[in-house]
């Protein structure tokens, strides 16, 4: 059989019919606390990058599809806990209240997800975008990994026939909605929250060896189609 997580230019490659489909509680704890604990994880599956630094359509991989990073954030304030998301062409912005992941083994809280949307111009009065960024982060790191996460990243589509620009130069952004009180109202779009794999890469922070039996482990975070 094909080995499941073998790499393709830069992206995860699985076998036909396979997607990497993970829930948020298989995020915050099979591999985001793992990687900060340096136990075994399942090796190229998320891979590292600056997200908050990089436009996210120069962030490796398919930009037109679901991609999943580790990031270190970079704190914006000294002694401060606010995370700066600037990037070279606009920022990330928190969107609605931050949900809980709670680990159903212990029934404890394991993790919170954030919901971000990404704005190109500068804050406060940036002009919106499709890029979605949910942010993933543990409510008890260890000392020296507070600052990691895991980041899930895709483009929301547009209404029906609607096109995205994934270079960066004509980004599908959310404008003003003109309304035709001659017909029904406006549709929006949906997320597009069909998964898919990530590109690979190595850690900074965990140095532990591949799982003997990689290829099972992968294989619990994927669903066939």
């Amino acid at each position: 059989m094909e080995h499941l997580n073998s790499v393709n230019n830069g992206s995860l490659r699985l076998p036909p019919g396979f997607r990497f489909f993970p829930t948020d509680e298989e995020l915050i704890v099979h591999f985001l606390k793992r990687k900060v604990q340096s136990r075994p994880v399942a090796s190229d599956i998320i891979t590292e990058a600056d997200v908050c630094r990089s436009d996210p359509w120069d962030l490796p991989g398919d930009p037109k599809q679901e991609r999943y990073f580790y990031s270190n954030m970079e704190i914006k304030y000294p002694n401060g806990k606010r995370s700066n998301r600037a990037t070279t062409s606009g920022y990330w912005k928190a969107t609605g209240l931050d949900k809980q992941i709670v680990d159903s083994k212990n029934k404890q809280v394991a993790g919170t997800k954030k919901t971000l949307v990404f704005y190109r111009g500068k804050a406060p009065i940036g002009s919106k975008t499709n890029w979605i960024m949910h942010e993933y982060k543990l409510v008890n790191p260890i000392e020296g990994s507070e600052n990691w996460v895991i980041c899930r990243m895709f483009l929301k589509k547009r209404g029906k026939g609607g096109e995205n620009d994934v270079e960066g130069v004509r980004i599908a952004e959310a404008g003003p909605i003109f309304y035709d009180f001659m017909a029904d109202i406006p549709r929006t779009g949906d997320l597009n929250l069909g998964p898919v794999a990530s590109s690979s890469g190595s850690s900074g922070v965990t140095n532990a060896s591949p799982m003997a039996d990689e290829g099972e482990e992968i294989s619990k975070y994927m669903r066939k189609t």
